[in-house]
C-alpha cells in the first residue's frame, strides 16, 4: 500500500505545482497589462488613453463600439476637436465636439463648450448643475485615433455581466488547458 500512498502525493503535488504557475501565469498576464496601461498613460499624456465610445451622439463619424485612442498635450485646444471628458458628479466620461472655446488672455484659462455631432443642442444639459462651461481640468484628452467595433466586447461585458463571467471563465480553461 505504500505505492498507493507515494502515488496519491505525488499527484496531489502536481496539481498544487500547476495551480501556483496558473495563478502566477495570471498575476503575469495581469501585471503586464498594467504596465503597459501605465506606459500608455505616460507616453500620450492621457489618464486614460484608450476609450469606448458608449453611445450614438456622435454618429456618424464614430458609432457605438468604437475604441477611440486619446492624447493630451500643451497645445491649445481647438473648435472642431473631438475631446473626451469628465464631468463633476459622472463617472462615465463623454465623447463630443468641442463647438466654443472662450481663452482669457490674461490669464491663459479656458472654457469649452462641446456638443454631440448627432445631438440637437449642446452638451449644458450634461455638465454638473449650474455648470455652462468646461475648463482645462475636465479633459480627459483628444481624439487621434479609432478601432471600429472593437469596444463591443467591453459593451456586451459591461450591460450583460453573465457575458464577461463566461469570457472569464473561457481564459481561465484556456490557460489551464495551454499548459498541460
Amino acid at each position: 500500500m505504500g505505492w498507493v500512498a507515494d502515488s496519491l502525493d505525488s499527484i496531489r503535488s502536481t496539481q498544487i505545482r500547476h495551480v501556483l504557475t496558473q495563478i502566477v501565469s495570471l498575476g503575469m498576464i495581469v501585471t503586464s497589462a498594467l504596465i503597459v496601461w501605465k506606459g500608455l498613460t505616460c507616453v500620450t499624456g492621457s489618464e486614460s488613453p484608450v476609450v469606448v465610445v458608449l453611445s450614438g451622439s456622435m454618429e456618424p463619424g464614430f458609432k457605438r463600439g468604437d475604441i477611440l485612442f486619446l492624447q493630451m498635450n500643451k497645445d491649445p485646444i481647438r473648435v472642431g476637436e473631438i475631446v473626451v471628458f469628465n464631468v463633476d458628479g459622472r463617472d462615465i466620461p463623454i465623447v463630443h465636439r468641442v463647438i466654443k472655446v472662450h481663452e482669457r488672455h490674461n490669464t491663459g484659462e479656458i472654457q469649452i463648450l462641446t456638443k454631440g455631432d448627432n445631438n440637437g443642442e449642446d452638451d449644458r444639459v450634461l455638465y454638473a448643475h449650474g455648470q455652462l462651461w468646461l475648463e482645462q481640468h475636465h479633459i480627459m484628452g483628444r481624439a487621434v485615433g479609432f478601432l471600429p467595433y472593437v469596444g463591443w466586447v467591453t459593451i456586451i461585458m459591461t450591460e450583460k455581466p453573465i457575458f464577461k463571467y463566461l469570457v472569464i471563465g473561457a481564459l481561465g480553461l484556456l490557460i489551464i488547458t495551454s499548459k498541460e
